[in-house]
């Protein structure tokens, strides 16, 4: 059986610890690997050699720099089919879900491309009797990156390519369930001409994010995963001094308005709520339409169009809609909430229950289930299914449906379906969420603008991707320069100089 080690100084390496971890193939429910979990030995050392490559990278002008992302972005459209069947092999994802993931990091790989552009600093010229004032950005050294399983390649693209722009070295701690494409990438920046050292892939568990939160080399870290985990890793990174972002859970709702048209709503709510089987942090999980009639409506059209839906493996090909789901534990935890919202009274009009598909009956595969009657108390409500469950929660009102986005915990996006401006407008400018769609149901913004949520979505002040994350990776610096033999005339500096 295939063993997966770590990426470390340019090369491939196996582990030392001891200890290993099982990666499935979510269709099939077998085994197909052991991954190698690093000890914290092994991340410290790691993070040493980095921090020596670092130096030279870092002092490498932005141009050259930006040259090996360039080349990164040719590399990525060339192995496309490669990465994305490696991907789907072991998320379960469809290969066009897999391509998706994958072009969303390519996309902020080409916004690296800029970043001659984006570290430029500030400049003023004669902020006092010959006195000049500029800015320069510069790296914070070495950075980590703590990524989830849902999005294999997408979201440490997002994490590594801008702080490797940046002039950074990078530790990244895939997710321990879908491994294999992380060591692919950091093979592939070798090739686009990234210094052996700069890019470490350590694979791990709790024990290596502990051992990255701890290490006084690592200044700054990226996460992205549950809440719970974003709250612990933000609290004790922080308290450690260094900067963190951290991204957690969400509970994506669109409203739908009685003016809207629902056929187009419902097509958005079906791709929105069941495309990668519900593993999105940006999926809608809960549709809000307002009044009787609306609900009613929406209802009879989503209901023949979930039944229609297609599961199974991604060897399938176009033929499946949504693969299954990464783990037997994540599919228990779906499976159990289901059957609470059922116990709390919650109306089942589609029930998938009872899906089974010939030749996979081992596999990870959830049904669609679509709930109606939904109230704000139940915990298919409250919490994060991640998985292809979509719950409708009937409002009166627009203020009531605006009500219920505003106070949920989590804030991360959320949608409205109007052919009313005055109504899209007063919705984007109120609503406390951080990603907003206008007859949009994912929001996700392009690489040159910043993705990231409000509430308990989000811990940390600046977002994902775009100029934030150049901000993010980078200190900033201010000089302010006088040389004398350019004063015309004499006195010793003050403040009143610059007024």
């Amino acid at each position: 059986m295939q063993e997966i080690g770590h990426w470390i100084n340019g090369k491939t390496v196996a582990g030392t610890s001891g200890r290993f971890a099982d990666v499935f193939n979510p269709a099939t429910g077998e085994v197909q690997a052991k991954l190698a979990l690093a000890s914290k030995a092994e991340l410290d050392a790691a993070t040493a050699d980095a921090a020596v490559a670092q130096v030279k990278w870092g002092a490498t002008n932005p141009q050259r720099r930006a040259r090996v992302m360039m080349a990164m972005v040719g590399l990525l459209n060339r192995d496309m089919d490669k990465l994305a069947e490696a991907l789907s092999r072991e998320h379960g994802k469809t290969i066009p879900d897999a391509k998706g993931d994958i072009q969303r990091g390519l996309e902020v790989i080409e916004f690296c491309i800029g970043a001659p552009h984006l570290l430029k600093g500030e400049f003023t010229d004669s902020a006092g009797p010959g006195i000049d004032m500029y800015s320069m950005r510069q790296p914070i050294g070495v950075a980590a990156g703590i990524t989830p399983f849902n999005f294999p390649a997408m979201i440490p693209l997002w994490k590594m390519g801008p702080a490797l722009a940046c002039g950074n070295a990078f530790i990244l701690k895939p997710s321990e369930r879908a491994p294999s494409v992380p060591m692919m990438l950091a093979a592939l920046f070798k090739e686009a001409g990234l210094p052996d050292g700069v890019l470490q892939v350590i694979n791990g568990d709790k024990d290596s994010v502990d051992a990255i939160l701890d290490n006084e080399t690592i200044s700054g870290i990226g996460f992205v995963g549950s809440t719970p985990i974003a709250q612990y890793i933000y609290a004790r990174g922080t308290a450690n001094g260094k900067r963190v972002q951290c991204f957690g859970g969400a509970k994506n709702h669109m409203i739908i308005m009685p003016d809207a048209d629902l056929d187009q709503a419902a097509d958005a709510l079906v791709g929105a709520g069941y495309g990668a089987a519900g593993e999105r942090c940006m999926a809608i999980s809960v549709a809000v339409p307002v009044g009787k009639a609306t609900a009613d409506a929406l209802i009879a059209r989503l209901i023949p169009r979930i039944e229609k839906l297609k599961v199974g493996p991604y060897t399938a090909g176009n033929d499946v809609d949504y693969g299954p789901v990464v783990t037997a534990a994540a599919k228990a935890n779906i499976m159990k909430l289901i059957e609470t919202g059922v116990a709390q009274g919650a109306d089942l009009v589609v029930d998938g229950r009872d899906f089974s598909l010939q030749g996979y009956e081992e596999g990870f595969f959830v049904g669609p289930h679509l709930f109606d009657n939904v109230t704000t108390d139940m915990d298919i409500y409250r919490k994060e299914i991640f998985g292809p469950v979509l719950s409708v929660v009937r409002s009166e009102s627009y203020e009531a449906a605006l009500k219920m986005a505003m106070d949920h915990e989590y804030g991360n996006g959320t949608a409205i379906y109007t052919r009313d401006g005055d109504t899209a407008r007063d919705f984007a400018a109120r609503v406390n969420v951080g990603m907003i769609g206008i007859n949009v149901p994912i929001p996700v913004p392009l690489a040159y603008h910043t993705f990231g949520g409000w509430k308990k979505s989000s811990f940390g002040d600046l977002n994902q991707h775009g100029p934030d994350a150049f901000r993010f990776y980078t200190r900033t610096k201010t000089i302010t320069s006088r040389w004398p033999s350019g004063i015309k005339e004499g006195g010793e500096f003050n403040f009143k100089q610059m007024e």
